[in-house]
């Protein structure tokens, strides 16, 4: 797919300022489908960390930071493993019935979402919305190939990045809006979001060309050699899987850190020790487990894992900036001024769920509210989107005879009055910054440093992320946070679409198509290390520590350390081989 659309531009850059073709109803009606796609899952990924860690009582999931990371870790840590597979089993049976597959998986996986209520439960739901998801992805982009040519696949994919984020910037606003009602109507919005795209699909969709109206079709066998090829055989998969399952068997908190780093360096040495006898015998050499470890491409395989680390950082917007701006941010600020009517708007509480947090604490704390009682019913209020401190809440409740007392009138009142007092713009609204800044900024963006190279692009793009993420360590209201996540998009801008240039640049100029497509393991690799970073450092430092800044500066010292090994690595590595540019 890559491949020939590689051909396509080479084409088009031989041939002098050739008439743009029109793009065909395919190309549009894929691009339609992308952006309910998307809406259904910014719409429920851009809220889930406030869902997951939410408690109980107010309708959320009730789970620990920790928990919350594990999940958000490891679903989309397969999500971007399996287009590799579902790629190519698109090609062999068709687009148009893999996209129904996906929206067959789809519809009900995202209303199961809100109907489990256990850990297993909701993994389990999550996993069948990463598997729908994976399925739609290659056909999408590969739609999008298939529909454009030399003259005009540049400016197509530049409208496909587009409506992504059209999708995830309006999916989280809607979102938003009617959690304040329920949490089961986002649930609700995001299986009628996948199931609008069965008619874009059953009326509109016309099915492409490709490998399976073809006599060369490639074949599961082929596809698992070609990892091979570029990573590494069956043994080093092996290794590395052992490993990441310790990972995630230690942010489930089943054992400790130091185990899991103990037991992984005892499993490492264990095969570097069995690969010495087979090594030396010609007997193991023909195929299978008993191999010994052998990694494909080193160099790409090292890009990746330092990709790794932009990504993991990246993910933090997403995983762990709704929850600091929900505990550890007052957004009044943005409730006034010339976007104050706006957002009042969208930001609904309902004083019905402010009620019932105040009833359950009488009915906890008794007829009196101490300084600790207070303080219990500040974290319970900031859930809702009230915040006020314990000092500020003492007054509303001061005039009461005894609270255990209270009419419904008398708690409605003061409902009111500490929505008037205390009300919060949705985190996931501030959030949403990053991705209006890219749909308003990117075109820009991308004619200001089109002459750039791309890896001093990509260098200075995830330093400008780093920055817009530590910034936040010393920020604690609404307009200066949103600030920081505008300049962490500016950052994206510049980077996200540079390293998948940049990869084209280093990769053999015949393997080209392969290597893009495993340029999103690295996506992958930085979600389940963002995911597990996300959960533990925000529990010791944030929740247990009440030091966000540190963590905040964890992430940024991470970007950071990024960008100093893709500098080494392009210095030591990719400039010290046969022409400083392919890999081989």
């Amino acid at each position: 797919m890559l491949l020939e659309l590689s051909m396509n531009l080479n084409s088009a850059l031989a041939s002098p300022k050739p008439q743009r073709s029109p793009f065909p109803g395919t190309f549009w009606v894929a691009n339609t489908m992308e952006i309910f796609e998307r809406l259904a899952w910014y719409g429920f990924y851009t809220l889930s960390t406030l869902y997951i860690t939410g408690s109980v009582a107010e309708g959320g999931l009730g789970f620990t930071s920790e928990q919350r990371g594990l999940i958000q870790g490891l679903i989309p840590f397969i999500l971007y493993l399996l287009p590799v597979l579902t790629g190519a089993l698109a090609d062999r049976y068709g687009y148009k019935r893999t996209f129904f597959l996906a929206y067959s998986i789809l519809v009900p996986a995202y209303f199961l979402l809100g109907q489990f209520r256990s850990f297993e439960g909701f993994l389990f739901a999550f996993l069948l919305v990463a598997i729908g998801a994976a399925t739609f992805k290659p056909v999408v982009v590969g739609t999008v190939a298939r529909s454009t040519d030399a003259t005009n696949s540049s400016i197509g994919f530049g409208i496909f990045y587009m409506m992504v984020n059209v999708g995830g910037f309006i999916g989280p606003i809607i979102a938003g809006y009617v959690r304040g009602w329920s949490w089961h109507y986002v649930f609700i919005a995001s299986s009628i979001w996948i199931a609008c795209n069965f008619i874009w699909l059953l009326l509109f969709y016309k099915e492409p060309t490709t490998e399976a109206a073809s006599a060369q079709k490639r074949t599961l066998k082929k596809v698992l050699s070609d990892m091979v090829e570029v990573l590494g055989n069956g043994r080093f998969f092996l290794t590395v899987f052992v490993i990441l399952i310790l990972m995630l068997t230690a942010g489930r908190g089943w054992i400790r850190w130091g185990t899991m780093l103990l037991l992984s360096l005892a499993w490492l040495l264990l095969n570097l020790l069995l690969d010495v006898p087979l090594r030396k015998s010609r007997a193991n050499r023909s195929g299978g487990f008993m191999t010994p470890m052998r990694l494909g491409n080193w160099r790409f395989a090292l890009f990746l894992l330092i990709l790794s680390g932009f990504w993991t950082s990246f993910n933090q917007i997403f995983l762990t900036m709704p929850e600091y701006i929900r505990d550890f941010v007052n957004t009044s600020d943005m409730l006034r001024g010339f976007a104050g009517p706006v957002f009042n708007a969208l930001a609904r509480v309902n004083p019905d769920v402010v009620v019932r947090v105040i009833h359950e604490s009488i009915a906890q704390f008794g007829s009196q509210f101490n300084a600790q009682q207070l303080t219990q019913l500040h974290h319970a209020l900031l859930e809702v989107r009230v915040n006020l401190t314990p000092e500020q809440l003492a007054p509303f409740f001061a005039g009461l005879s005894g609270a255990a007392n209270a009419t419904p009138a008398q708690l409605t009142a003061i409902a009111q009055q500490l929505i008037a007092a205390g009300k919060q713009v949705n985190p996931e609204y501030i959030v949403n910054f990053d991705a209006g800044a890219i749909v308003v900024f990117q075109v820009l963006v991308s004619l200001a440093i089109a002459h750039w190279r791309p890896f001093k692009t990509m260098l200075w793009g995830i330093i400008v992320a780093a920055f817009g993420i530590g910034m936040s360590a010393w920020l604690h209201s609404g307009w200066p946070v949103t600030m920081a996540v505008v300049v962490f998009a500016f950052g994206e801008m510049m980077a996200s679409p540079k390293s998948q240039e940049y990869i084209g640049r280093i990769a053999p100029p015949d393997k080209t198509a392969l290597y893009m497509g495993y340029y999103f393991w690295a996506v992958a690799l930085g979600n389940l290390f963002g995911g597990l970073l996300s959960g533990q450092l925000y529990g010791w430092l944030a929740r247990d520590l009440r030091r966000p800044d540190l963590m905040w500066f964890s992430f940024a010292g991470l970007g950071v350390i990024t960008a100093l090994a893709l500098l080494a690595y392009d210095r030591l590595v990719i400039r010290r081989m046969k022409g400083g540019k392919n890999m081989v």
